[in-house]
């Protein structure tokens, strides 16, 4: 029952039967027979049905928590007291920056202090790991902490605050960093990104009305936009332009510095489990 279980919980956070079986590889037809399955071994029905759509009725809406604690135990029931003998899979997700940076060093102390356990990489964007961290289907997540109030059941570490800077191209004068987006294109991080919504906050606190020449989410194809001339850009000053020494000039905020903060994410039942612990040690010691 504990497919059915999680397939359950897909269809919750999908919304159609057909959507969740895209992300969990099983047709639609599979999906409806597994739900059937499950309502009737709980002798109730979980879902009003209208049209396409999937929504839980107030037994459904009684039963998720109780599901994800449910598949939460199970996954408990396999951990081995000594760290050496963790066996099975960690779920990590991860945005692009962290994958090029802080997760390669940490994954490797983690094998080397778990060597049995399979670590995989789930990629992603901060809000889509939000929602598997929520769901269940990552045990943890390493993202931009969300500009709002995150559900209580989650859990939030701060690993790294990545101040905000503007990149200009390195024949561009000036220093002043209110002027140059006033007066020069803006190559735009997302809108949508946590750490865009941040850019847009400072935009309007300064009441600058940017001209965005592009818009995107990728930090390092941002850098080689500006470095061409496309425009200048506020970014966090991370990931791998600052290593390869991007021909672009860093013109600091001072005083009107904003950070984005790189937060560990996980379910606030498990956070104390040792796998958790034990990642969590490994992610935050690998500049010790």
């Amino acid at each position: 029952m504990l497919r059915e279980l999680k397939t359950f919980i897909a269809v919750t956070r999908y919304g159609t039967f057909a959507a969740a079986g895209m992300h969990i590889g099983l047709t639609q037809s599979a999906v409806s027979a597994q739900i059937r399955n499950l309502e009737q071994a709980l002798g109730i029905r979980l879902f009003d049905r209208t049209g396409r759509q999937a929504i839980l009725n107030a037994a459904g809406q009684r039963a998720l928590p109780m599901a994800r604690e449910i598949l939460e135990t199970f996954s408990r029931m396999a951990v081995s007291d000594g760290v050496g003998e963790f066996r099975g899979e960690l779920k990590i997700g991860a945005v692009a920056t962290v994958q090029t940076g802080l997760l390669p060093r940490a994954l490797l102390r983690l094998r080397q202090q778990a060597p049995l356990l399979e670590a995989k990489l789930v990629p992603g964007v901060s809000l889509s790991l939000l929602s598997q961290v929520d769901t269940g289907e990552v045990d943890l997540a390493i993202l931009i902490r969300p500009p709002f109030e995150l559900p209580k059941e989650l859990s939030v570490q701060v690993i790294r605050r990545e101040p905000f800077v503007l990149i200009v191209p390195a024949d561009l004068e000036g220093d002043d960093p209110l002027q140059l987006l006033a007066n020069h294109p803006h190559v735009r991080y997302d809108r949508n990104s946590f750490g865009g919504r941040l850019v847009t906050r400072f935009l309007r606190e300064q009441q600058i009305d940017v001209q965005v020449a592009l818009e995107l989410d990728e930090l390092e194809a941002i850098v080689k936009m500006v470095e061409c001339g496309l425009g200048v850009s506020l970014l966090p000053e991370a990931g791998l332009w600052l290593e390869h020494g991007a021909k672009v000039r860093i013109i600091p905020l001072g005083e009107l510095t904003f950070y984005r903060e790189i937060v560990l994410l996980q379910r606030y039942s498990q956070r104390t489990q040792p796998i958790q612990q034990l990642f969590a040690r490994c992610l935050t010691q690998i500049d010790d």
